[in-house]
């Protein structure tokens, strides 16, 4: 190395030019030309962010500030949506227990009105066999058998009558007994009075048409003779007599 320089030295000298004396390169002078290099744009660049502008930060947090805006407008118009979505469910609600409620009031009133009907077909139907019971009782009340033959008979019609009875008690119908009771216009349909003292002003002394009970209900009116009260007989008149005839 050292034969070299002495070699370009000697060289230099004969060509008569000056020698110039490089100095070593320093840190300042590697940076300078490396600004000058190709490329060290990029590397500025590369390295700018590190130090961000104040307008591309306040752009970042207004950025920010308006992504926390929308998702909080979001969140409440969910809350909204929740909220009209349970009101909605608890309109469904009470709509279901008032049909509910409205469905089972109809089949108690259908039912009820379906026993009422069967109770009014029955009691036409009753209604109109009472007669022929009213008919077998005169019969048995009025007709003395005398003979074997007519006693045959008697008992045959007498059977009949014991039937219909047993059916009719089977069906829920039950006579009265007003006699004794006292007069109540609910269950008695007084079609004659008689004055008496012997009883009460009201009492029910004789059944003329029997009365009749469908279950707790009243089938028939009985009519009854009455008693009422005895007039007393007008005071007989006096006998003056004028101090001419004493």
């Amino acid at each position: 190395m050292i034969d070299e320089n002495k070699q370009v030295n000697n060289t230099s000298q004969q060509l008569g030019e000056p020698i110039e004396v490089k100095q070593p390169m320093t840190s300042d002078s590697q940076a300078q030309i490396n600004s000058n290099e190709p490329g060290s744009e990029v590397i500025e660049q590369v390295a700018a962010p590190n130090n961000v502008p104040g307008d591309t930060a306040l752009t970042l947090e207004n950025g920010v500030a308006e992504k926390t805006e929308v998702e909080t407008a979001a969140l409440a118009e969910l809350a909204q949506q929740n909220d009209s979505l349970k009101t909605q469910l608890e309109e469904r609600n009470t709509q279901y227990l008032r049909i509910a409620a409205d469905f089972e009031n109809y089949r108690k009133r259908t039912q009820k009105e379906k026993e009422d009907l069967e109770v009014q077909m029955k009691r036409n139907t009753i209604l109109e066999l009472l007669p022929v019971v009213d008919n077998f009782e005169r019969a048995r009340s009025h007709l003395k058998p005398q003979t074997e033959g007519e006693m045959t008979i008697h008992k045959s019609y007498q059977g009949v009558y014991k039937q219909l009875v047993d059916s009719l008690k089977r069906l829920g119908v039950s006579p009265m007994r007003p006699e004794g009771q006292e007069f109540d216009p609910n269950l008695h349909e007084a079609v004659m009075r008689e004055p008496t003292d012997e009883h009460p002003e009201g009492t029910v002394l004789e059944e003329l048409v029997r009365g009749y009970y469908l279950g707790e209900r009243v089938l028939r009116h009985a009519m009854v003779k009455v008693a009422a009260p005895k007039e007393d007989a007008p005071p007989e008149p006096e006998n003056q007599s004028s101090p001419a005839n004493s």
